[in-house]
This record gives C-alpha cells, sequence and structure tokens, in this order.
C-alpha cells in the first residue's frame, strides 16, 4: 500500500475508534468497523475483539470481512488461543505460523480451526486503558510475510504491523472507557435534574398550599408529607397533584391536623 494512503487509512481508522461520545453509539456495530479498518490496514483475512468483563464474560466482536471466520475462531479461543494469552499477560502476542504452533501443539482447537479456514499466522494485542485492561484485538492473515516477499509483493515489518495494531486497540480502549464515562456522567446528571425538578414541584405544592389556606409553608408541608406516608405515595408525585389541581384538598387538610396532634403527642 502506498505509504500516503496508509496514513490516511490508519488516521481514519484511529478517529474512528475515538468517537464514541454519541447518543446513538451501539457497541455491536461500532468494533466490527474498527475490526474492518484492521483488515484494511494490515492486509488481514479478517480481525475481531475479544472483550472480558470482571466477571470473566466473554463478548465477540469481528470484522465485517469474512465475518464468519473471524467469530468462528474467536470462539475457538475458550480453551485456549492469542487472545486469552494476549489478555493473561497483558502484552501482545507476535505473529506466529499456524502450522508452527500446531506443530507445538499450541491452541489445538484453535489451530485445527484456522487452517481449516485457510488462516496461515495469527497475532494478537491487548486492549487496554492504563492498567484497565478490556480485552484483545486478534488478527488472523493469509498470507506469511515470506510468502508475499516471494511473490514480489514488498515484505511489511511483522514488528511494525504489531504495533499498528497496538495503536488501534489502544485507542479502541480510549473510546470505551471515555463512553464508560460520558454514559455515568450523563445518567448522573439526569439524576441530578430529576432531584431538582422534584425539589421546585415540592416547593411549588407548598406555596400553593401555603396561599390557599393562609397558613406558613412548614404547616402545607406537613400535610404534604403525612398524605404521601399514609398513602405510600412518592412525595413528588403528591405534589404534582397539588399543582394539578387533582389532589383531595380535605383530606390534604386533615392530615395536616394529624400531623400537628402527632407532633404534639
Amino acid at each position: 500500500m502506498h505509504r500516503s494512503t496508509r496514513e490516511i487509512r490508519l488516521a481514519e481508522a484511529l478517529v474512528e475508534s475515538a468517537d464514541t461520545l454519541v447518543d446513538d453509539f451501539e457497541a455491536a456495530h461500532y468494533l466490527p468497523r474498527v475490526a474492518d479498518h484492521c483488515v484494511r490496514l494490515l492486509a488481514a483475512r479478517a480481525a475481531g475483539f475479544m472483550l472480558i468483563d470482571e466477571d470473566g464474560t466473554h463478548s465477540l466482536a469481528a470484522s465485517g470481512a469474512h465475518r464468519e471466520v473471524a467469530l468462528d475462531l474467536l470462539q475457538a479461543q475458550r480453551s485456549g488461543g492469542p487472545c486469552l494469552d494476549s489478555y493473561g499477560t497483558g502484552r501482545p502476542v507476535p505473529p506466529v505460523p499456524i502450522g508452527t504452533a500446531r506443530a507445538a501443539a499450541r491452541w489445538p482447537e484453535f489451530t485445527e480451526r484456522a487452517l481449516a479456514h485457510g488462516i496461515v499466522g495469527t497475532f494478537a494485542v491487548p486492549v487496554r486503558r492504563h492498567e484497565r485492561l478490556l480485552g484483545t484485538l486478534n488478527v488472523f492473515l493469509a498470507t506469511l510475510p515470506d510468502e508475499a516477499a516471494s511473490s514480489g509483493e514488498a515484505a511489511s515489518d511483522d514488528g511494525a504491523e504489531l504495533r499498528l495494531a497496538q495503536l488501534i486497540a489502544d485507542c479502541t480502549a480510549l473510546g470505551l472507557r471515555n463512553r464508560d464515562t460520558y454514559v455515568q456522567c450523563r445518567t448522573l446528571a439526569g439524576q441530578l435534574q430529576q432531584a431538582l425538578s422534584s425539589r421546585v414541584r415540592i416547593e411549588q405544592a407548598k406555596g400553593m398550599l401555603a396561599e390557599r389556606w393562609n397558613t406558613p409553608a412548614d404547616h402545607a408541608f406537613v400535610a404534604l408529607r403525612q398524605y404521601a406516608r399514609r398513602r405510600q405515595l412518592p412525595l413528588d408525585l403528591v405534589a404534582q397533584a397539588v399543582i394539578d389541581r387533582v389532589a383531595d384538598d380535605a383530606e390534604l387538610r386533615r392530615e395536616a391536623g394529624r400531623g400537628e396532634d402527632e407532633g404534639r403527642s
């Protein structure tokens, strides 16, 4: 690939892997797109992510290119493979010829399936942000560097390919962690807004009752609170009923009286 073209594609991959702060974000669509960038940049047959939660749950995502192959090879690694090796050590697994791994009885199930799919080499890099390890990115090769050179194509630098994959994996980890932080902030902001709105409604209801009854606001609040407690209703819901003028005013007054009697006793 011409260098300038590859640089542009790498920039596109990094931008897309970092672009997670959007309302319609879905990891099921995001990760395959990033994996597709890996396939194009690294001249691979397929690529995929294996993300592992703290409880050990595995989530798999494969490139659109040869998706079934990538998913099958990721699934074959539940008992061992480059993904688990990389995740277990937190370090990359450099390019490994499948034939060599098979001869050494390394990853038996994975190597059998890889050969069946015409995959001759693989490597994996960890997906991590600082000390938080999220999973791994696995790349599947249909040709080895020596084969590419013998066919007249420019031989690739294994170290450079590994570094490119690690760069994309690092940016993906950053995107995923930023997404988690974004969701947490949005959730907290929503909760704070809800609490503020609730408080505003309660204060408004207190003011309406105090004016209607010509009584102190504290007296009106006692009525709201007692009414809500006896009926096991949220105070905010009772306040909204007062604002909408659908609450039983006579019953609210009685609750105010009961609250005062209980306070004196």
